[in-house]
């Protein structure tokens, strides 16, 4: 499966005061999730609004929950957006698709 998400967090970090220190960017929340994903070995690939990743049911959204955990750290909650393509046994589809999108661009000339 593949999984398109993105993670916002919003409210105050742990307490602290609005708006206070590095912390209150969203940027610094997106890095620590995507940090999660990158570490986690599964296909991975992150745009400006989402960020995808491949791999079985189980291994995506334990990475999806332990990115969204990080990025709560940052915020008294979180927003998460989720979109999967379920495709049982496909593998290589993250790039598969753009390579497929490409080639039939190609033909339109």
């Amino acid at each position: 499966m593949i999984v398109a998400f993105s993670v916002a967090p919003s409210g105050t970090p742990n307490g602290a005061p609005a708006g206070t220190g590095d912390d209150a960017s969203v940027h610094t929340a997106v890095a620590a999730a995507v940090k999660v994903v990158r570490e986690s070995g599964l296909p991975n690939r992150t745009s400006s609004m989402f960020t995808e990743i491949e791999g079985e049911w189980d291994e995506v959204m334990d990475v999806v929950k332990r990115a969204t955990e990080a990025a709560g750290e940052y915020g008294s909650r979180v927003s998460l957006v989720l979109k999967a393509d379920i495709r049982p046994g496909h593998t290589g589809e993250i790039t598969g698709k753009i390579d497929r999108l490409q080639s039939a661009l190609g033909e339109l000339g």
